[in-house]
């Protein structure tokens, strides 16, 4: 899987001796410039008339010190279960949309007084529901339901990141939607992306929109997921822009996106220290940072993850990074530093804001990075969070 991001930014003038190692930094004035470009796109749709919201996908960014910055430009978030709903009423401003593959019934009620929309995987998991959704509204409960659909388009470039995916587990399959199982749903969903840009939207679009159509009158909104690269430079926004307003008009909804990666594209580095050298048919080089421990897409993807300032010369041999866990294959991949490869000299890979910083472990007792906050325009730099040996500790038994 080719990276679609890496652009260095303002990254490229940092210097990496002002945070530990290893260590996430986030540029602060990255991600209000990301949110802007997204409050844009979401205005401009919105200036007719149209009912356009944006949300951020908390499972791909959920770094709560930030949710000031989104939630001054953003309509609220979207979330994945239990905790991240409390962490968005604890923390985030606006709306709080919960979906999951399935709802544990004893979480669905105090799920249902957090959220504005909770959104099921499968007709059957709502009829289930119904008796815990009818006690949260008498409780109080302002909730509306929704339905997760599968689209049944494969547009990924990964199968087993591509919800449309045959045998997939995420929404009920389009060509199975009957008139009963849209019985009490308000709103519709689907997350159909990955990485991508406008085109593979609309061929979603265009197969999802014949089979809901009759119940247009009945839905009062139609979340389109995440995926959505809208803050790549590349993204073709002006038809998005475009698409919003006549999904909005076509179908008389409230339409959704909740943007994950977007939010946080290539707003943070991951910072790194060399920490020996080998030769063992190529050179080789153990860092601070694992791939199974601090970027799990490395390898569940996989993919090669762009490093600030690496040298491109063919002439020149690279040298193989990998973590200092007992895994063969905390392997992140072969480079040409921008230093000379020697123990203590410090590198960053690029856009390692979003999946990163959710998904690291302590698998091996290997350390987790330290968490930094840098304004690239103020130049201000903050450590938000150091982790020691008692958070590794705590979590076991």
């Amino acid at each position: 899987m080719q990276t679609k991001a890496g652009d260095p930014g303002a990254f490229a003038h940092f210097d990496l001796s002002r945070v530990d190692s290893p260590a996430f930094v986030v540029d602060a004035a990255k991600l209000r410039a990301n949110c802007r470009v997204l409050a844009d796109v979401r205005d401009a749709a919105a200036a007719d008339g149209a009912d356009i919201k944006v949300f951020a996908a908390l499972k791909a960014f959920s770094m709560w010190s930030a949710a000031p910055i989104i939630g001054e430009y953003l309509d609220g978030v979207s979330t994945s279960g239990l905790w991240e709903a409390r962490l968005a009423s604890e923390f985030y401003d606006g709306e709080i949309a919960t979906y999951s593959a399935a709802f544990k019934p004893e979480e669905l009620e105090e799920i249902c007084r957090l959220s504005d929309h909770v959104i099921f995987n499968s007709p059957f998991q709502h009829d289930r529901a119904r008796l815990i959704l009818e006690h949260a509204a008498a409780s109080g409960a302002n909730v509306s339901v929704g339905l997760r659909i599968n689209p049944q388009v494969p547009t990924g470039e990964v199968a087993k990141y591509d919800p449309s995916a045959p045998g997939s587990r995420l929404g009920f399959p389009l060509d199975q939607l009957t008139e009963e199982h849209m019985e009490g749903v308000e709103g519709i969903h689907f997350h159909n992306l990955c990485e991508q840009d406008f085109e593979p939207l609309k061929a979603t679009w265009d197969r999802v929109f014949d089979v809901i159509e009759p119940y247009f009158d009945q839905l009062k909104w139609i979340n389109m997921g995440g995926g959505h690269h809208i803050t790549r430079a590349d993204y073709q926004r002006e038809e998005l822009v475009e698409f919003l307003k006549d999904a909005a008009e076509d179908t008389g909804c409230q339409i959704i996106l909740e943007p994950g990666e977007a939010v946080a594209l290539d707003a943070g580095i991951l910072v790194g220290t060399l920490l020996d050298t080998m030769f063992n048919e190529v050179p080789v080089g153990i860092t601070d940072i694992s791939a199974t421990c601090h970027m799990p897409d490395v390898l569940e993807a996989p993919y090669r993850p762009a490093m600030l300032g690496e040298i491109a010369d063919e002439d020149m041999i690279p040298i193989r990074l990998g973590g200092p866990s007992c895994l063969a294959g905390d392997v992140i991949g072969d480079y040409i530093l921008p230093v000379p490869a020697e123990p203590g000299a410090r590198f960053a890979f690029l856009d390692q804001a979003h999946y990163s910083m959710v998904k690291t472990n302590t698998f091996n007792g290997v350390a987790l990075p330290s968490i930094w906050m840098w304004d690239s325009e103020t130049d201000t730099l903050d450590c938000i969070k150091r982790f020691d040996y008692a958070d590794f500790r705590d979590r076991l038994s």
